[in-house]
């Protein structure tokens, strides 16, 4: 008989279950969810934890967890025990076989946030140092139930001798070659790296690693007490006595802790985020736990402890929600309230921060009005007139011009100084930011980019007679810097000792970019790179666009080159001040230049040493 079809052509639906191969899975949770086998150690520990909190709502069951290593068992075991609630068979098998289910919440019948677990997954752990997982449990008046767990993926369940009193032990007998795992001292470091911060006591032998309360919730006789004992904590943390030291507060999360201002520079690479030590009820998540802070506040290290954020599903890393974002806002504007409180109340502290700090404070001012005057009125900035505070520097001029890099600066900052320009090196990490921010502070303060054609309008012209008088001077130029690309200019500016600049404009960058480019390339790249107007290749046509190389006739030698008779002398002398003018500008010369600049100096020794012979 065939099978029977529905009316839309589908045979009937049979339902079946996935066959899940454990060994597949220990793989997947030791090569890609858990970052080493030494979890195992935090999983148990949680789970234990978990049974206690279960029995202990109402406040009359014991509490206490402890870890017997293999020498103490003498067996090749570990055991560790807990007082805990303990399991009837049934909850046996929903807990402890079903893969990827957390059934604590229906099944001890307490609200998800009061445990540490929630994946159902954390127990799989202990395959990854063993083949063998025995769980011994006694819940109540009821009989002690034994399960054991192998990791070819079959369990066994029975009953066992009777546990002298509710909950559970679990004893693990290692894999080969993995022994160490669970030895003394390991289990005992292991131990106390994640549970020392747990609120019942555990023992790993006869030895207690707990240590009682997080140290910014214990209890001192004074504030300066309470101090100097999260200062020294925070020293064994980041390896030097912090700086500061801020208290952490959300309680929409449940979150407390201490930040510890870094006193040195942050060595955090670069596109690294900071790190930081979360606990998730008391119990370790990580070490290096990133995205807690604005990413502007890497001048901190902090600890906290929190009961409502998210682990992930490794449980060494917090899950992005939207109280997470909210947790790290609330952060955010406690580290800047101390900064506010730190600039009012002691100014000294707050310069020697900032020497250390600058670039967190101006990463958090792109977005602070705050932070902006902090950075305005205490962070000096390079400018044509030394090292100086933006707010005095921006009292003086209302017009202040800044340059994108470090090297438009070197080559402009003495000559915008003499035409009276307020110019700030822009090269620095968020300094033309700042600078471009700065109307928020001051609505009238006129911020703009310098563009060197600004240079050439304040340079004065000559007079009537001189410009007569240099008339062949600047035709013998005009001809020697065709070729290049640049058009020669006689002005008289400020200072005297300077003979020659070299100004671009944005389309004269632009061209002689491509002009470089086109005499590089060959082939197809070079009819690519050819212009389609005609017209925008011919130097007359497209004045406005070409390199200007502006003579000073304020300086001598340049005043003696303009009433030169020798035509060969001037133009051997404009060809040498121009690679002089490129190389002043760290200009790239292109081989055409080095050339000229080789012609000249050949030939104006040459010249030098004719009337010897």
């Amino acid at each position: 008989m065939g099978s029977s079809r529905r009316p839309d052509g589908y045979s009937a639906r049979v339902r079946h279950a996935f066959h899940v191969d454990l060994r597949g899975i220990v793989d997947l949770l030791s090569r890609h969810l858990y970052s080493s086998p030494r979890v195992y150690v935090r999983e148990l520990l949680q789970n234990s934890v978990d049974a206690i909190t279960a029995r202990g709502i109402d406040g009359t069951a014991p509490a206490g967890i402890r870890i017997e290593p293999l020498e103490v068992t003498g067996d090749g075991s570990l055991r560790i025990h807990d007082t805990g609630i303990g399991l009837t068979e049934p909850q046996v098998h929903e807990l402890l076989a079903t893969i990827g289910n957390s059934a604590k919440r229906d099944a001890l019948g307490f609200a998800r946030h009061d445990f540490l677990g929630q994946f159902g997954i954390g127990l799989l752990s202990c395959f990854l140092v063993a083949d063998e997982i025995e769980v011994i449990t006694r819940h109540g008046d009821e009989e002690t139930v034994v399960w054991r767990g192998h990791a070819d993926g079959h369990y066994t369940v029975e009953r066992g001798p009777a546990r002298e009193s509710p909950g559970t032990t679990v004893v693990l007998r290692a894999r080969r070659d993995f022994e160490h795992w669970l030895g003394a001292s390991t289990v005992t470091e292991l131990a106390r790296h994640y549970g020392a911060l747990l609120p019942y006591e555990v023992r790993v032998g006869e030895e207690r690693i707990t240590e009682g309360d997080p140290p910014w919730r214990a209890r001192h006789p004074s504030p300066d007490t309470r101090r100097e004992a999260l200062l020294e904590y925070g020293e064994r943390l980041i390896g030097a006595t912090p700086f500061d030291v801020i208290d952490l507060e959300v309680p929409e999360a449940g979150l407390s802790g201490a930040a510890f201002v870094l006193p040195y520079a942050d060595r955090t690479g670069p596109g690294e985020r900071a790190s930081h030590r979360v606990y998730l009820k008391r119990m370790l998540l990580g070490d290096r736990v990133e995205k807690i802070l604005p990413d502007w506040a890497f001048f901190v290290r902090c600890v906290i402890d929190t009961d409502e954020l998210r682990p992930t599903a490794s449980r060494e890393h917090l899950y992005e929600d939207d109280l997470l974002d909210t947790t790290r806002e609330a952060l955010g504007a406690q580290l800047r309230a101390w900064l506010v409180r730190l600039a009012a109340t002691s100014p000294p502290r707050l310069a020697a921060f900032l020497r250390v700090h600058h670039l967190g404070v101006m990463a958090l001012a792109l977005h602070d009005v705050e932070m902006l005057r902090i950075v305005d009125e205490w962070i000096d900035v390079e400018t044509n007139e030394g090292r100086v505070a933006l707010g005095d520097l921006r009292r003086r001029h209302r017009i202040l011009h800044y340059t994108p890099t470090d090297e438009e600066f070197r080559r402009f900052a003495s000559i915008a100084a003499a035409q009276g320009i307020g110019l700030v090196n822009g090269g620095y990490t968020y300094h033309a930011e700042i600078l471009r921010r700065l109307h928020r502070l001051d609505p009238d303060l006129v911020v703009r980019r310098l563009d060197p054609d600004d240079l050439a309008t304040r340079f004065d012209v000559l007079d009537s007679a001189a410009e007569f008088a240099t008339r062949e001077f600047l035709g013998i130029a005009r001809a020697t810097l065709g070729p290049r690309g640049c058009a020669p200019v006689l002005r008289s500016f400020s200072p005297a000792s300077l003979p020659v600049l070299h100004l671009e404009g944005g389309d004269a960058r632009l061209a002689a970019d491509l002009r470089a480019a086109r005499e590089e390339a060959d082939g197809v790249w070079a009819e690519l790179l050819e212009p389609s107007d005609p017209e925008a290749s011919d130097p007359e046509a497209n004045e406005g666009a070409r390199p200007l190389l502006v003579f000073n006739h304020r300086n001598p030698l340049v005043a003696r080159l303009t009433s030169t008779v020798d035509a060969r002398v001037v133009e051997l002398s404009v060809e040498a001040l121009y690679g002089y003018a490129m190389l002043a500008g760290n200009r790239l010369l292109r081989p055409d230049d080095v050339a000229g600049v080789n012609r000249a100096f050949l030939g104006l020794v040459e010249h030098a040493v004719h009337p010897l012979r």
